[in-house]
């Protein structure tokens, strides 16, 4: 699933990237405070044998040129340990899943920083709480995971400022995880408690 929805992001990038180059290099920049937004990671919803159910809104404001603030609203679930990483051959491989599967609700808080033009770094705190359900989709119990992720990317904009795309690269690192069954913590032990992941936000200022 990991590496269909890296594809299909890839591409989407790749359309991004042409019109980019065809916009007029003298677009109006003007300053819009606030934005709303999502990731281009909701498509790998489109991949029917592991669909994460993936929803993502972003709102976010901008103190200052180059400082942002943002408020997200996370969805998802999964069924393997989200540490294994991207290309590894354990994904989807009989025997590494969980014995069933985590559904996951995480507010979360975000800010932003410019450095040079279009250049930035962010870090997201997202309170992600859990609900895990066994193999007949019963529940057998409640977590919580506090998961931050960094940032490093490049911001481009579209139409006068309207729009910008964010392509990243960034780690997703979890200092706290508490309340895993310990059915689900036998099979994610084994793997590191962060991952190496694409950020690939989208959004539209006003």
């Amino acid at each position: 699933m990991r590496k269909k929805t890296l594809s299909i992001a890839l591409v989407a990038l790749a359309a991004f990237s042409m019109q980019m180059n065809a916009q007029d290099v003298k677009q109006d920049t003007t300053y819009r405070k606030w934005y709303i937004g999502s990731s281009l990671l909701m498509l790998g919803n489109f991949d029917r044998a592991n669909s994460p159910e993936y929803v993502q809104l972003n709102v976010g404001y901008r103190i200052t040129r180059k400082d942002v603030i943002s408020i997200e609203f996370k969805r998802s679930i999964y069924s393997f340990p989200i540490g294994i990483p991207f290309g590894s051959s354990s994904f989807d491989k009989p025997g590494e899943n969980y014995p069933g599967h985590a559904r996951i609700l995480a507010p979360t808080l975000g800010y932003q920083h410019f450095w040079w033009k279009g250049i930035y770094t962010s870090v997201y705190a997202l309170n992600a709480f859990e609900k895990y359900l066994d193999e007949h989709n019963e529940k057998i119990g409640n977590g919580y995971t506090l998961y931050l992720n960094f940032h490093l990317g490049y911001q481009f904009k579209f139409l006068k400022n309207r729009f910008f795309f964010e392509p990243a690269i960034g780690c997703s690192y979890w200092p706290i995880r508490n309340n895993v069954p310990e059915s689900f913590r036998l099979v994610e032990e084994k793997w590191p408690n962060y991952f190496i992941q694409p950020g690939l936000h989208f959004g539209y200022n006003f």
